[in-house]
């Protein structure tokens, strides 16, 4: 898992006469585990939804083991 930071477009939709924050993570969970968007996952005691659809690495060309299975993480507050 590695921390992100960002801020949304000043004037967006999301902003709207606030100071609004978005900080997540992207995590990288075993193979096989199985994400949807509509789900949150509880991160150092944090509830956070899951942004964006989830990816799957898929397998090494070199050893065929399969890769970890990707998604961002956020809160969003303000």
């Amino acid at each position: 898992m590695t921390p992100r930071e960002s801020s949304p477009t000043v004037g967006g939709s999301e902003q709207q006469s606030r100071d609004t924050v978005i900080v997540g993570w992207t995590v990288y969970d075993p193979t096989g585990t199985d994400w949807l968007t509509t789900d949150q996952v509880r991160i150092r005691g944090v509830v956070c939804d899951i942004t964006g659809e989830p990816g799957d690495w898929g397998r090494s060309p070199f050893t065929g083991a399969r890769g970890p299975v990707q998604f961002a993480a956020d809160r969003v507050t303000g």
